[in-house]
């Protein structure tokens, strides 16, 4: 039997500590050049390339609408289901329509929206790059003076932003839309639904889920354009940083959404 090889542990060790600092380094780099990027185009619009952005905003808004609107019906109906399971033993199946305004419009529309978008486009933004970064098509871009992040990140951080509460908006009217449906099932009339969904939802409430809509497109963009840029030319690497984009989009938008709920649990909204 061998024994246990130390150095060989400590070098792997050394290496993965090596290789994460390198990327949390590379992360913050791309992170600040994408910001003045984007900072760039806001004081001179004209630099924007807004060929890039109708089509990135097209299949981020348009080609995601369908799943969207699904998926937010389903959602509307399975929640619907469950919680007038539990309500009906005290005959206030009515009330569902509350739990569904304000599931919806604050928390579970933008959240489950988002993880759509990162598995849809953030994917395609992080294969898009990383595909032209194995091509060479990157350096090309920088050897004509082209900086590829200003030139490829913020059309399509935009068009994540933009699509995010347009997206957001069908998937929660469709979510109400199975709520009602439901609840019409349970002898609940759909005139007494959507008159409790006006009454229990404030412009602040839907206001808040469309700002958080856009602040997840926001991550989702530069997770996916970020995991292009660092994509290595290797036979995997454009799956490898497709899967990044996809998990580390997610994992950002479950992090800003957490910060955000203790923002409202300390303001008290």
């Amino acid at each position: 039997m061998g024994g246990f090889d130390a150095m060989g542990a400590v070098s792997s060790l050394g290496k993965r500590v090596v290789d994460g600092v390198e990327a949390f380094r590379s992360s913050c780099s791309f992170i600040g050049e994408a910001f003045c990027a984007l900072l760039g185009v806001a004081l001179r619009p004209d630099r924007f390339r807004f060929g890039d952005f109708a089509l990135a905003f097209q299949r981020a808004a348009f080609d995601g609408l369908v799943i969207s609107t699904g998926i937010g019906l389903l959602l509307g109906l399975i929640l619907a289901f469950e919680s007038a399971a539990a309500l009906r033993m005290f005959g206030a199946e009515v009330y569902v329509s509350d739990l569904l305004a304000i599931g919806l419009f604050r928390e579970l529309g933008p959240l489950v929206t988002a993880i759509i978008l990162a598995g849809r486009s953030g994917s395609a933004f992080a294969a898009e790059i990383g595909t032209m970064k194995v091509d060479e098509e990157l350096d090309a871009l920088t050897t004509m003076g082209l900086p590829p992040v200003r030139f490829l990140v913020p059309p399509r951080v935009a068009a994540a932003v933009l699509a995010m509460p347009i997206l957001t908006v069908f998937a929660e009217l469709a979510g109400l839309a199975g709520g009602a449906l439901v609840l019409n099932l349970m002898n609940v009339p759909t005139v007494v639904f959507w008159n409790h969904v006006m009454d229990t939802s404030t412009a602040f409430m839907v206001g808040f889920g469309l700002v958080k809509s856009c602040i997840f497109g926001l991550l989702v963009g530069l997770v996916g354009c970020g995991a292009g840029m660092r994509t290595k030319s290797t036979a995997d690497g454009v799956g490898v940083a497709t899967t990044s984009a996809v998990v580390g989009g997610i994992v950002a938008i479950a992090v800003a959404d957490g910060l955000l709920a203790v923002i409202c649990y300390v303001w008290g909204v």
